[in-house]
């Protein structure tokens, strides 16, 4: 079991998760070691984009926000840019003027934050142009990236839809758009390669889920690239009769209540039509403003360990997760 510690931010309208991890991965290998460098395939009509994973399984983006050098996390669990505070000052991105006519605050998490504009947003060769973006301030309440200086931010997904983004999580490269009359068919090269596609669904506050099964029992999982680990929720995996066993973990949401995490053997756990390979998750009491994602109801957040080791490929061009 490794133990790591990280903090889940949430964006405006998505789904407040807020989750303080102490453990994040249960016997899986460590992205940042297990991700090695390879050349981006090609695909006409995008460019591609480096990331790299640092501690806690982040999928990290280098970034220049109005000139300046940035690493923000890329989470498709966040609907909008968010940066913190200190570090937009030193971008030059500060909070909107009274009087504008743009919105001047954004809901996160249950706190208000003010909203500032990033002139220029620049990432590789991709030139992601202006941006609105929340501030939070990393002296109230949790940091943006709890102990774990030199992400600056997050990269959600507004940035992601707008320019149709392909994440291909095991050779770390995301592909954006840059010439909207090309009609990539990914769905059958994927088929080709032995991917398994399985339907994203953008849910009514933005929430992208996508089917599971486990034990023939039908649920919704989260997809989250910000989680840094795949979580069930406890109960459900107690109604399938799983055994649980207690472990030295525990998740600490931002209304400061603690949950111990406990772990369970899962040998039969489908998403959409793939197979998972049998392994040990954990399960936490998720609190019921993370279960409800607009009319869904979801039973676990499918996180960057499975994504990972299951080469997940998302397509936001055909709304699609490809696993293999």
């Amino acid at each position: 079991m490794r133990l790591v510690s990280g903090l889940k931010i949430r964006a405006a309208r998505i789904r407040p998760l807020g989750i303080l991890f102490s453990l994040l991965m249960l016997g899986s290998i460590p992205i940042c070691s297990a991700a090695r460098s390879v050349r981006p395939t090609q695909l006409n009509g995008y460019k591609a984009v480096p990331v790299h994973y640092g501690p806690l399984n982040k999928m990290i983006m280098s970034v220049n926000i109005n000139g300046q050098p940035a690493n923000l996390l890329v989470d498709t669990g966040a609907d909008q840019m968010i940066l913190d505070a200190s570090a937009a000052e030193s971008f030059g991105v500060r909070p909107s003027q009274r009087g504008l006519r743009y919105i001047r605050f954004t809901k996160i998490n249950g706190q208000l934050l003010p909203v500032g504009f990033a002139q220029s947003v620049t990432a590789g060769g991709m030139d992601f142009g202006s941006s609105p973006v929340a501030l939070r301030n990393s002296n109230v309440g949790s940091r943006l990236e709890a102990g774990n200086p030199g992400v600056d931010g997050v990269l959600g997904l507004d940035i992601l839809l707008r320019h149709k983004a392909v994440i291909n999580c095991r050779t770390k490269f995301i592909f954006f758009k840059v010439d909207q009359t090309r009609q990539m068919h990914l769905a059958s090269v994927a088929l080709s390669e032995k991917f398994t596609e399985v339907p994203l669904r953008r849910e009514e506050n933005g929430a992208l889920t996508v089917p599971c099964s486990i034990r023939g029992q039908a649920a919704r999982l989260l997809v989250d690239t910000g989680a840094f680990v795949t979580t069930f929720n406890e109960a459900f995996v107690n109604s399938l009769g799983i055994a649980l066993q207690p472990t030295r973990a525990s998740a600490h949401f931002t209304n400061g209540v603690g949950r111990k995490i406990r772990a369970g053997q899962i040998n039969d756990f489908t998403i959409g039509d793939f197979k998972v390979p049998p392994a040990k998750f954990g399960a936490v009491v998720l609190p019921n403003f993370t279960l409800r994602q607009g009319n869904t109801r979801i039973s676990g957040i499918l996180g960057m360990d499975l994504l990972f080791s299951c080469h997940g490929i998302i397509d936001f061009d055909g709304m699609n997760l490809f696993l293999k």
